[in-house]
């Protein structure tokens, strides 16, 4: 129970600062929203430095002061294996999303429209999304594999922790748009796949990679992230159907398709994760 407390009181922390933030600077820093259905990523990339702000904190207060968790118990050390498993995470995350997306051409009649745009175009408007997502990723990280799964895996073991932290951050999602009941278990899964990438070689630096492939892949496919969709120039990707198959407009992650891809990815994972998660 003391670790339970732990969790919600550092996912609470850090919440209510990152809101608290947002909600102060957004009104100065932050212009019109643009047009519906679009992001604005001045207000994505101030949401998540408000999120670096508030869980910087909460992992100081209860991480560091409280539980006397160290670099390396959290497994965030920038060792000589980072880099290694940054790469190999996103590999994981890059073939998961682009074999979901390849399996919807021939069997939900998925395709691709073209539109006005550039070769150039198309790769600054990726180079840009991909600064956005980046730091977001890595967030997302820091919230879900930090200080919380470090405190419950401690209490009730390392898988029961991955499985209960994705839990929240399935939960967390369920405001995005288009989002539905298999689109959450989905994001649930791929907390599953994150959760068990930061056990393997490289922590957190592998989920962050292996998070950062696949909402870069589904990115570069032109495919909604989460609900999100980024825009980007030369063409558009379009689902096919049914939805339960393809995602709909809510993305590759709504659908079938992307279930079996992420559990072949959390085998793998599991796998490489070894003794880690024994």
């Amino acid at each position: 129970m003391r670790a339970v407390a732990w969790t919600v009181t550092y996912l609470g922390l850090g919440f209510g600062l990152m809101l608290g933030l947002f909600a102060l600077l957004a009104p100065v820093l932050v212009g019109p929203n643009g047009r519906p259905g679009e992001i604005n990523p001045g207000a994505l990339l101030l949401q998540t430095f408000c999120g670096f702000v508030g869980f910087g904190v909460a992992t100081l207060l209860i991480g560091f002061k409280a539980l006397r968790l160290g670099w390396d118990d959290l497994r965030w050390s920038p060792t000589a294996g980072a880099g290694a498993g940054f790469a190999r995470g996103m590999a994981v995350g890059v073939a998961a999303a682009s074999g979901a997306i390849l399996l919807s051409l021939p069997l939900g009649q998925a395709g691709f429209v073209a539109e006005s745009g550039s070769f150039g175009g198309y790769l600054r408007g990726l180079g840009a999304s991909l600064l956005v997502l980046a730091p977001a990723a890595l967030l997302e990280e820091i919230m879900f594999r930090g200080v919380g799964q470090v405190a419950l895996a401690r209490a009730i073991g390392r898988g029961w922790a991955v499985v209960a932290l994705s839990a929240v951050f399935a939960l967390v999602h369920m405001l995005n748009p288009n989002a539905s009941a298999l689109g959450i278990l989905n994001v649930g899964l791929a907390g599953v796949l994150l959760g068990f990438a930061f056990y393997m070689p490289g922590g957190i630096w592998t989920a962050w990679g292996a998070h950062l492939g696949w909402n870069g892949a589904l990115t570069a496919f032109d495919a909604p992230v989460s609900g999100m969709p980024f825009r980007i120039p030369l063409f558009d990707y379009v689902p096919g159907g049914p939805t339960w198959l393809t995602g709909g407009r809510f993305g590759p992650e709504g659908g079938l398709l992307a279930s079996g891809m992420i559990a072949v990815a959390i085998v793998m994972s599991r796998r490489w994760a070894g003794k880690e998660l024994a």
